[in-house]
């Protein structure tokens, strides 16, 4: 087994740089110098720039740069005001009323205001709106209606009460947009191609697989940008994003070769940062059994567990740079706790399990991203050798472009699946259990929503709904904790890691911070 890994690498971790997320509140301590343009290397293309249809964190922070939403979050995950300043929730919990900045036009110049608010939130809950993802904020227990107060006030009408909701207006999805922007070209109401919003950036131009180009928004309302451009340049392969720092023709760039990291720490002319990140990597199995049937077992799930050796995968392929799960959520979210038992490795127990179940030799269908998460394909490659070793016949890990992937085997239903195992991450844009149990919840089986897995228990359903209303954060929290461990039994996934989020800048750059949700900000960035 080890020859198909790399040599283990020791990893010195970095400390981050606390700076402010949004509102104008970005600063450096010698003060933010101009710049011309700053290039920035990914690894996908994003699959939409429509705020109400993100399903990825890489896209969603490039469209946070043009587009805001009412409340945020700061590097250390706690709430704060952006196109709102305050809210007020009523005696019931069913309604909340948010007071609205004031003097803040979209990049198109016009008024930001209540009417605009209800457009956007209207427009994310509409079923015409194409793939919209309004989650938690959709369905029977989302919004039920928003009203207009008059035009700095807006209020919020809840079908049930929801503990995290101001939390769950974070989410890129409830960005607010112009809604006169929707109707000119290549905009449309459904889709939104090029989005308008209160940013300090403005769309600029999209070559698909190329290159992403936004303008700074010289009217932004608060602390203007520093760089008069940023390009992101989609970069699949980790060693050419790497090369493109190297010699000057990205100035950041994300995930790099998890191998390279200890010489590019010790290179004088970059900066390394080990962002924190409260993203789960799985591998999903179709529980429904569409193409395999024998996956509907849950002994046949669990015995696929049992057959990864999540401890070796850490440490040779991902090189330290993740921590093995020990509940189907990160450490970091409200609502975690250990579930007791472990997966441990052991060949000999799956082998067992899977002769029992009428499962030896199975053969079950695998992919795999290429650039999305830390070393995601060859990730997938180990499982797909262990589940070998193991004497299943695995067909693949095969591959595609990030925007095919989620198109063909990530957001479609049950019926239209075509594989059995999928590697995928969760990153919850807020640290609260009720975003990782969106993965567990059967109202999301696609197409209403990224539970991908297709699982489906009543119980753990009415777990989620009861925690997700609850007021007693200890019920709360004991909720999701009964609802994790029945979830750790039943194994829709085989259940990785909490990954690290790596990128790299040069010296020549500042101000490049990561979130807890993941996401890397160059919004303010600024030449050193």
């Amino acid at each position: 087994m080890r020859g198909r890994f790399f040599a283990l690498l020791a990893l010195a971790c970095l400390a981050v740089t606390a700076c402010g997320t949004g509102g104008g509140s970005q600063q450096t301590t010698s003060g933010p110098k101009h710049g011309d343009t700053l290039k920035v290397a990914i690894g996908i293309d994003p699959d939409t720039l429509d705020p109400a249809g993100q399903t990825t964190t890489t896209a969603s922070q490039i469209v946070d740069m043009m587009t805001e939403t009412l409340v945020t979050i700061d590097e250390k995950g706690a709430l704060k005001p952006l196109l709102a300043t305050k809210w007020d929730q009523s005696s019931d919990g069913l309604t909340y009323t948010f007071t609205l900045r004031q003097n803040v036009k979209f990049s198109d110049g016009a008024p930001f205001n209540a009417q605009a608010v209800k457009f956007s939130i209207d427009r994310l809950l509409s079923p015409n709106t194409f793939r919209a993802q309004p989650g938690i904020l959709g369905g029977k227990t989302g919004i039920d209606h928003v009203d207009v107060v008059d035009d700095s006030h807006v209020k919020f009408t809840l079908k049930t009460k929801l503990a995290p909701f101001v939390a769950a207006l974070t989410q890129t999805q409830s960005a607010i947009i112009s809604p006169a922007s929707v109707n000119v070209a290549p905009n449309r109401p459904d889709l939104i191609t090029q989005p308008v919003g209160t940013g300090p950036y403005k769309f600029g131009e999209r070559l698909a697989a190329d290159h992403i180009t936004l303008n700074a928004n010289k009217d932004y309302w608060g602390t203007k940008a520093n760089y008069d451009t940023q390009v992101y340049k989609i970069v699949p392969e980790p060693a050419t994003r790497e090369a493109l720092v190297k010699s000057g023709g990205a100035d950041v760039m994300v995930l790099p070769p998890a191998s390279d990291i200890p010489a590019l720490q010790s290179d004088s002319s970059l900066k390394v940062i080990l962002g924190p990140s409260d993203r789960t990597i799985q591998i999903i199995i179709n529980t429904q059994g569409t193409v395999q049937p024998l996956l509907q077992k849950a002994e046949v799930r669990q015995a696929l567990n049992y057959a990864v050796d999540k401890t070796a995968i850490i440490k040779s392929v991902m090189f330290g740079m993740a921590v093995p799960l020990d509940a189907p959520m990160s450490k970091s979210l409200f609502g975690y706790c250990p579930v007791g038992s472990s997966y441990n490795y052991d060949p000999a127990k799956a082998k067992s399990m899977l002769q029992a179940a009428g499962a030896a030799g199975m053969t079950v269908k695998m992919v795999a991203p290429t650039g999305r998460y830390v070393q995601d394909f060859q990730v997938a490659q180990a499982v797909a050798g262990y589940l070998r070793d193991a004497g299943l016949n695995v067909q693949g890990p095969a591959t595609t472009d990030w925007p095919t992937y989620l198109s063909t085997y990530v957001n479609v239903p049950p019926s239209q699946s075509r594989i059995d195992l999928s590697l995928l991450g969760w990153a919850p844009p807020y640290l609260d259990a009720q975003q990782q149990f969106e993965q567990f919840y059967s109202a999301r089986i696609p197409p209403a929503g990224l539970e991908t897995s297709y699982y489906k228990n009543p119980e753990i359903d009415a777990l989620i709904e009861k925690a997700n209303a609850g007021t007693d954060p200890a019920q709360r929290q004991k909720d999701y904790c009964d609802a994790a461990k029945t979830v750790w039994k039943e194994a829709p996934w085989i259940f990785l890691y909490n990954q690290r989020f790596p990128f790299v800048t040069t010296a020549k750059v500042t101000n490049v911070v990561g979130l807890p949700n993941e996401k890397f900000v160059t919004t303010w960035a600024s030449p050193a």
